[in-house]
């Protein structure tokens, strides 16, 4: 099933600084022919939008939000975003921050005591970009388990505080604090709870009241399956034996600063223009989520060489801000960020010098919207080169 949605036609063409590109309606329709082969009638699907010069040029829902009722997919349907949240979760950082009632250069010991030694030589900093060591929570909910602890499972969910209780009693950090780069959804989850102690709000209503409220995100929220619900919401598919199964949840669903945000086309093309018009932070202030880390040496930062599921490139070099990937693309300045989690795959590309976005949320796992985003990008990115 395929619905187009709002499109932006009401120009007679499409505006960058000083540039005319091509006519909104002829691109929209272009963009339709790269999402349309993807969609499947009556199955699970994805919602796409493409912004141009601070407008929606284009929003398209394809498929249904799940295989019960078939609603179809529209600009209003909720998706669990995963760790596409880690860039709200920076931005709550970032604004406590602004208010002065955190450091970048706090240590993680002094705000959640009960922590390793190690905790001492960790920065708020090195938990927002990646570089602070602390280990996998997911890998020590197996040796929980093979030791006889705890089994978490998709009805008795890992709680963010569970995660705090695992870590406090891993003596040892993975890596000294700024010495390597890695992936960690720990440290966000630490950052989440970073956030709730030191506003003395909950995460998730901290968010509210300092990001959503005033954008207007009227639908968007971390999800607590014991204090809220989510509208329009879409549940998440796997792909098995051909057919499309229902599979929403995991025992990791319930972190909340790693991932747990859910949020649709209409929310999250406010977010955009904040970010681009610098509304809730001043353009100085915002500078450091997009700032490459470096390590204690100087180096840049690069993937584990040892593969797993969160180290995409072993090896390779990556580019990591606060809650951004900051690789360019094609030598273009780029921040983005996907999301995988059981049922869902999302993605946010925001090429700031050419001023595009493109975002993908998808309720099935069997559809890379990194890809998908990137060829919408090269129809927008080709077709501002081709006026200048």
């Amino acid at each position: 099933m395929r619905r187009l949605l709002a499109i932006a036609l009401s120009l007679a063409c499409l505006q960058t600084p000083g540039q005319s590109v091509r006519p909104a309606k002829e691109l929209s329709a272009e963009l339709d022919a790269i999402f349309a082969p993807f969609a499947e009638r009556g199955a699970p699907g994805f919602a796409a939008l493409v912004r141009l010069g601070g407008k929606t040029i284009f929003e398209g829902g394809y498929g249904v939000r799940d295989q019960r009722t078939l609603t179809p997919i529209d600009r209003h349907t909720n998706f669990r975003l995963a760790s596409f949240s880690k860039q709200f979760t920076a931005m709550a950082v970032m604004l406590l921050v602004h208010d002065g009632q955190l450091h970048y250069d706090d240590r993680l010991s002094a705000l959640l005591p009960g922590l390793p030694g190690y905790a001492r030589n960790i920065t708020v900093r090195q938990l927002l970009n990646h570089t602070s060591g602390v280990p996998d929570y997911e890998q020590l909910m197996e040796e929980a388990k093979k030791n006889g602890g705890p089994t978490w499972t998709a009805t008795r969910q890992i709680s963010d505080t569970e995660v705090l209780t695992l870590l406090q009693q891993h003596p040892q950090a993975d890596f000294q604090a700024g010495g390597r780069w890695s992936y960690s959804n720990s440290g966000y989850v630490l950052l989440g709870l970073i956030v709730a102690k030191v506003s003395g709000e909950p995460f998730g209503e901290f968010l509210q009241r300092r990001i959503f409220q005033p954008l207007h995100m009227n639908n968007t929220l971390a999800f607590e399956a014991d204090r809220n619900t989510v509208a329009h919401r879409a549940y998440g598919h796997v792909k098995q034996d051909g057919e499309y199964v229902e599979a929403d949840q995991s025992s990791t669903s319930a972190t909340l600063g790693d991932g747990g945000i859910y949020s649709n086309l209409d929310d999250l093309s406010r977010w955009d223009s904040a970010l681009r018009h610098h509304t809730l932070l001043s353009e100085a202030e915002m500078r450091p989520a997009v700032t490459p880390a470096v390590l204690n040496d100087g180096t840049q930062t690069r993937w584990p060489t040892t593969p797993g599921e969160d180290n995409l490139n072993p090896g390779h070099k990556v580019a990591y801000g606060f809650g951004w990937f900051l690789d360019p693309y094609q030598g273009r300045p780029r921040m983005s960020h996907t999301g995988t989690t059981r049922g869902f795959r999302t993605v946010i590309q925001r090429f700031t010098t050419d001023d595009v976005t493109v975002i993908v949320l998808a309720n099935r796992t069997d559809l890379d919207p990194a890809a998908l985003s990137l060829r919408a990008a090269d129809l927008c990115l080709e077709a501002i080169s081709s006026s200048r």
